[in-house]
């Protein structure tokens, strides 16, 4: 049987994350990474780039082999976990290889959602979320002329985008009122959407697809309200959610994903979790959330490789703030922490209609909960650092409502002396 000290499995963020750490402490336990992509590692982030052709699947990687070898990495490829022994700490992969690891992380990602349209199985269609998906959709675009985007999250707006600067006619489906819906309000949402239609985009919202149907070597997609849109291409993008089959049988809890502490321990002994796979602490409140963004996932990466090596540097996670940064058109969103006024927040909104700008401020107790800004110069990693440490806005309220970004820069540096 095959033996490891630690066994990664997922080679994405909070994968290569966590054998960073894990190397910065402990230079020589043995380390094996298992990823189900035979592509070399890469972001997900960049897979609507290698739709359009603008970046090449070689030129997108991650890390290189020789990296994997210069750190004495085992990289195990086009594989992927399948079950656990959690008494005998051995994981089964689809090969049928078997690994016995004395501390195991899980960072095996999410997979698309796809909804239970009638007809929808009997129909060719594209999701996006691997490197294979990516080129397999670039080829398909090359010989499409219209396409059909069933989801306006940022997979599906990313897509539709990339798919309009390939060339297609597309058009966007979307069952909610607005676009980006968990990212922006509904009139921020206006702003982008606006963008899309002046970019030949058409906008389907608050729409629910009833059926889709084959036609020749396309398909028919049917609406709620009786319209019907012909596509050559089809991509489906409403939403991820962990793949977790291979839990069957351990005592690790789920709800949405896998539940962790703030260590990312799971409820079994040996065994974290970390990234798309991951519910963990909620930074607003009590409960445990999926966050599903890079940048948390690389924070849980590195917190549960800190923990699984003892590193007496780690601080506990201190629970998920959302980050966005959306660039479309030539034009650049963010959205960090909160992006919806409830009773408790205080709210302050700047329009700029002329130039298509937007800029929503949330705070509770004169401390930023949530900033949501378009076409404003902002810096989302300053934004996201001021409601993580919980900075006290009072003695510079007024002058960072006017000017968020200057003032968050002086307030980090301040902070960071």
């Amino acid at each position: 049987m095959n033996k490891t000290h630690y066994l990664i499995a997922g080679a994405s963020h909070a994968g290569l994350e966590a054998v960073h750490r894990i190397r910065l402490v402990d230079e020589t336990s043995p380390i094996t990474v298992v990823t189900r992509d035979a592509h070399p590692p890469y972001s997900p982030t960049i897979l609507p780039y290698v739709v359009s052709g603008q970046s090449e699947p070689t030129r997108v990687v991650l890390r290189k082999a020789d990296w994997f070898e210069q750190h004495n990495i085992n990289l195990v490829s086009d594989n992927e976990l399948t079950a656990i022994d959690e008494a005998n700490c051995v994981a089964t992969l689809k090969s049928g290889d078997q690994w016995q690891y004395e501390k195991l992380l899980l960072a095996t990602g999410a997979d698309p959602i796809v909804p239970p349209i009638p007809g929808l199985s009997e129909t060719p269609f594209h999701v996006l979320r691997t490197m294979q998906h990516a080129i397999d959709l670039r080829d398909h675009a090359g010989q499409a002329k219209r396409a059909v985007v069933l989801g306006a999250g940022l997979i599906g707006m990313h897509g539709a985008e990339n798919l309009r600067h390939a060339g297609l006619d597309v058009t966007i489906v979307e069952m909610c009122d607005q676009v980006l819906p968990g990212y922006f309000d509904p009139r921020a949402a206006s702003v982008i959407e606006r963008a899309f239609n002046d970019n030949g985009i058409l906008m389907v919202t608050g729409s629910r697809v009833v059926e889709v149907k084959p036609d020749g070597e396309g398909c028919q997609v049917m609406l709620e309200n009786g319209d019907s849109l012909r596509a050559d291409l089809l991509l489906v993008a409403t939403g991820v959610k962990p793949q977790l089959d291979y839990l069957k049988g351990t005592s690790v809890q789920v709800d949405q994903g896998i539940l962790v502490d703030r260590r990312m321990r799971t409820d079994a002994p040996h065994i974290w979790a970390a990234g798309d796979v991951a519910q963990a602490a909620d930074f607003y409140g009590e409960g445990q959330v999926m966050m599903g963004i890079l940048p948390d996932a690389v924070t849980q990466g590195a917190v549960a490789a800190m923990d699984m090596a003892e590193d007496d540097a780690l601080k506990p996670y201190v629970g998920g703030v959302p980050i966005n940064t959306y660039t479309f058109f030539g034009q650049q969103a963010i959205s960090v922490g909160q992006s919806m006024n409830d009773d408790q927040l205080e709210e302050q909104t700047r329009v700029d209609e002329e130039n298509n700008g937007y800029l929503k401020i949330l705070l509770k107790d004169n401390r930023l909960q949530g900033i949501s800004s378009i076409n404003q110069e902002m810096d989302a990693g300053i934004m996201w650092q001021l409601i993580l440490r919980k900075i006290d806005l009072t003695p510079v309220k007024d002058a960072f409502i006017a000017r968020p970004l200057e003032t968050g820069r002086a307030l980090m540096s301040s902070s960071w002396r």
